[in-house]
């Protein structure tokens, strides 16, 4: 039959484009972004205008220019006064990034072993980890680190009466030193020695440092552990039991089927306690340790150039965020096991 013949279906008529509803989804969509992109446009516009009125200098060119203040605390990065604004927020991130790290590596390793502690079959150890999670967990941290670092402040003796728990390490008030490799070759020892009120010579971590990664990693671990507990009851009951019958000891059992499978149900929200560590870690500045928000508390407070200082900080933050993520999604999508949603 010819094609100009053929009957058309009942009903039938000339098709649409596109779907309707799909065009409505891409129309609001668009509506909405342009919306938020018109008050964007309005809130800097204003802010501009505001900036101009009261004679307030704009743009990032502060950052050339000498900052005039010391830090108490640098990492990797050498500084003094007479350097720029710039580098002294690259001190600041440094310093964020170290604490940060840190904290990630010790809060995972000690909310593993909490995890595993609350699913003991010892009635003492298991209360024991659930009264640290519960106590950790709904006690502020910011007044976590006041607590730590008013003991380590007020407890501790002074520097001349050090308490000395390993040859050449000493432990007082202001801070832990212990011995360094010094610069140059061949490799040596720096130990460090009492000098005037303080250690000098090999490393010495600040009572503000102690005191945040102490508070930092028993806050993040209890999180942590809770995330490890679920991870583990996840995983069915049969399987532990078979594997029992294998003759699989505890450990074995833990080690070849349990963690493997948790891993899937882990990782996720331990991504978001790797995130949550890193945001916390800006309440540094509440003991006065020179972070990122520190140092440009600082850079603000002399220049007067808020929006551009807090807009370093949201910056620096959101990017270490954003490689923490990629990370442990990287991790996920290779090691998540096949057949399940990713």
């Amino acid at each position: 039959m010819p094609q100009e013949m053929r009957a058309s279906p009942p009903g039938a008529g000339p098709r649409p484009a596109f779907h309707a509803q799909r065009f409505r989804s891409v129309l609001y969509q668009a509506l909405l972004a342009g919306a938020v992109a018109l008050a964007l446009w309005r809130l800097v516009g204003n802010a501009v205008d505001n900036l101009v009125a009261r004679q307030i200098a704009s743009g990032f060119e502060f950052l050339g220019r000498e900052a005039g203040f010391e830090i108490g605390e640098t990492t990797f990065l050498s500084y003094n006064a007479g350097d720029t604004y710039l580098r002294a927020v690259i001190v600041g991130l440094l310093n964020t990034f170290r604490i940060s790290v840190l904290a990630i590596i010790f809060s995972t390793a000690l909310g593993l072993l909490i995890g595993l502690t609350r699913l003991s079959r010892n009635w003492l150890l298991g209360k024991l980890a659930a009264a640290y999670v519960e106590t950790l967990r709904n006690v502020p941290l910011v007044v976590q680190l006041f607590f730590w670092y008013a003991v380590i402040t007020e407890s501790l003796p002074s520097p001349a009466e050090a308490l000395v728990p390993l040859p050449g390490v000493f432990l007082s008030n202001r801070g832990l030193a212990l011995p360094f490799p010094a610069a140059g070759a061949p490799f040596t020892l720096e130990r460090p020695a009492l000098s005037g009120f303080n250690f000098a010579g090999g490393a010495v971590l600040s009572p503000e440092f102690a005191a945040l990664l102490l508070g930092l990693t028993l806050y993040t671990a209890a999180f942590i552990a809770e995330v490890v507990r679920a991870g583990i009851l996840s995983v069915e009951r049969g399987q532990i039991e078979a594997a029992r019958s294998l003759g699989l000891s505890t450990r074995q059992v833990m080690r070849f089927i349990v963690l493997p499978q948790a891993l899937r149900v882990i990782v996720p929200p331990l991504g978001s306690q790797y995130l949550n560590c890193v945001k916390n870690s800006s309440l540094a500045v509440a003991i006065g340790y020179p972070d990122l928000v520190s140092v440009a508390n600082t850079t603000i407070n002399q220049t007067g150039q808020a929006i551009e200082g807090i807009a370093i900080i949201m910056l620096a933050y959101l990017s270490i965020s954003l490689v923490i993520s990629a990370l442990v999604n990287g991790y996920n999508r290779r090691y998540a096991l096949r057949g399940t949603p990713r």
